[in-house]
């Protein structure tokens, strides 16, 4: 059995290497046949003299110019022949591959490699694909920036706390008709132009941040990328900066850098830390976590007193007795 299947690969790469020394290979560009021989032209032949070659060839062997079931069958095989080989002759670089498989064809592997990476390649130029994939992220990632603003600003404008004071500020400016009764309106129309008042005052008053921000121009990745050199520039700028003032030169540091240190532990991105409440900033800096030390300390007691806290809640004990008798595995029969 074991003789029978060294036979069988023997017989596989000897007739691989037979059809290989012919320059031939079942499968690629020609299979068997010579391209040039299909045309009816040379390799010295030029790019005209090919494409006059197949378009006489064409005309001939073009499926309509033949009748009968069997006469039709024959030019449609010559036919998709003669465009196959116009096809790679045609291309430079294609019958440049094409060419070098004639000259070389011991090396098998190498010409199934060359064939199907041009294949398989793109058709369209990268450089357009990148393009084009850019501006899709950055209209939709614009386009989800302006709708999470909308959505804040319908929250909001749906609270009575933000809506009472928005109403005040419209009543205070003369935007709502306090005189219903004298508005020929209905009141449907009343109550959409209140809304549009109330959502362009909560937009002008109200400072939202974090992810339901206002857009700008600049955070789309277009215009990020645009500007990433000048941004590289502000980068190296900033920090050489920083190793001259606090580390070479041992100076302190300012509000500026505390808060960029605080900002650093916490891992906050900037647009986290702009969200947060300015009495949490100003206790932050008060309690000095800009130095290791006392960040390490105030979060240690932030984690003890969540502890505690779980621990009171009812919750949270349901939860822990729950997890004690085997979590989601476990089998229960109504209320614990």
């Amino acid at each position: 059995m074991a003789s029978n299947r060294c036979l069988l690969v023997l017989l596989c790469i000897a007739s691989q290497a037979i059809v290989a020394t012919h320059g031939f290979i079942e499968g690629l560009y020609c299979g068997t046949e010579n391209c040039y021989d299909i045309l009816g032209v040379t390799r010295e032949s030029s790019r005209g003299e090919i494409s006059k070659a197949y378009r006489k060839l064409a005309k001939k062997w073009h499926p309509d110019m033949h009748r009968g079931k069997e006469a039709k069958e024959e030019a449609v095989v010559m036919f998709q022949k003669i465009a196959n080989a116009h096809e790679i002759l045609k291309d430079d670089e294609q019958r440049a591959d094409y060419n070098y498989m004639l000259d070389n064809p011991e090396e098998y592997y190498t010409h199934y490699y060359y064939y199907y990476r041009r294949r398989m390649a793109p058709k369209v130029d990268v450089r357009i694909v990148i393009v084009v994939t850019i501006t899709i992220i950055s209209a939709v990632q614009y386009w989800g920036m302006w709708n999470n603003y909308n959505t804040a600003i319908k929250y909001l404008s749906r609270e009575p706390k933000y809506r009472n004071q928005a109403m005040e500020i419209a009543k205070s400016q003369g935007l709502i008709n306090t005189n219903k009764k004298r508005d020929r309106r209905n009141k449907e129309e009343i109550r959409e132009e209140e809304d549009r008042i109330i959502k362009e005052i909560i937009a002008e008053k109200m400072d939202i941040r974090g992810g339901y921000s206002r857009p700008k121009y600049t955070d789309v990745l277009w215009v990020q990328l645009i500007l990433s050199p000048y941004t590289l520039i502000l980068y190296i700028h900033w920090w050489l900066r920083w190793i001259w003032k606090f580390t070479i030169c041992r100076e302190e540091y300012g509000e500026e850098e505390k808060c960029y240190l605080i900002r650093k532990f916490m891992k906050l991105s900037q647009t986290q830390w702009d969200a947060l409440e300015e009495a949490d900033k100003e206790l932050y800096l008060e309690e000095e976590l800009w130095i290791k030390e006392n960040f390490t300390e105030w979060k240690r007691q932030q984690e003890e007193e969540m502890k505690a806290k779980m621990a009171e809640s009812a919750k949270y004990k349901m939860y822990r007795r729950y997890m004690k008798k085997g979590g989601p595995g476990q089998m229960t029969f109504g209320p614990d």
